[in-house]
């Protein structure tokens, strides 16, 4: 088994983690899988992610045991079926969920965020040596106006900051992906280059 301080080290070279199993996508002639981080003391928000801080600021946050709840299944379908149709995920069984975010070797936690008594928004985050990795995020898809994954980001940002701790790991950003697209939006953003961590500019 891989244990915390193995893994801290996997993530700084660009691995990442699915329930239990650690990977890194290598593929023979494609390279657009780019591992990227935050470096939080420099992040600054801008006006739209101040705006998604405002819109947001009610919600209250709870670290819970890493347990399987129905309402969190529930909110998990429904986030799949309206932003990722048809990728597969949005099939998942309870099985499938708990091994993909509930099975960890590792130490992860689990926070929702309630607004009342509404369920908004349930983020799974894994604690490592230089910061936090953001290792997936499901929300609300039918709240107008809404901001959630940009909140979600933001809150995870501050939680390193209260913490000391240097960086926030957001898995992998690809170029043309337009759902990945946002990661970008997060500045200054590190990715990995040549097995360097550089200023994202540096790579586009």
């Amino acid at each position: 088994l891989i244990d915390a301080a193995t893994y801290s080290e996997l993530v700084k070279i660009g691995f990442r983690r699915s329930g239990v199993f650690t990977y890194r996508p290598w593929c023979d002639t494609c390279r657009e899988c780019v591992p990227v981080r935050i470096p939080v003391a420099a992040f600054a928000p801008s006006r739209s992610q101040r705006r998604a801080l405002a819109r947001h600021g009610d919600l209250i946050a709870q670290e819970r045991p890493l347990y399987f709840r129905e309402e969190h299944y529930a909110l998990y379908q429904r986030y799949q079926l309206a932003r990722h149709w048809g990728g597969g995920m949005d099939n998942d069984s309870r099985e499938q969920y708990a091994h993909f975010l509930l099975q960890t070797h590792v130490d992860s936690r689990l926070i929702e965020f309630y607004e009342g008594d509404q369920l908004r928004l349930v983020s799974i985050i894994d604690m490592l040596d230089d910061g936090l990795s953001s290792v997936y995020t499901f929300y609300d898809p039918d709240l107008p106006g809404a901001s959630l994954g940009t909140y979600a980001v933001l809150w995870q940002i501050a939680q390193c900051q209260h913490l000391g701790l240097p960086y926030l790991y957001l898995g992998y950003w690809i170029r043309h992906s337009r759902k990945m697209a946002y990661k970008a939006q997060f500045r200054p953003l590190e990715a990995l280059n040549h097995g360097s961590w550089e200023p994202l500019d540096a790579t586009d």
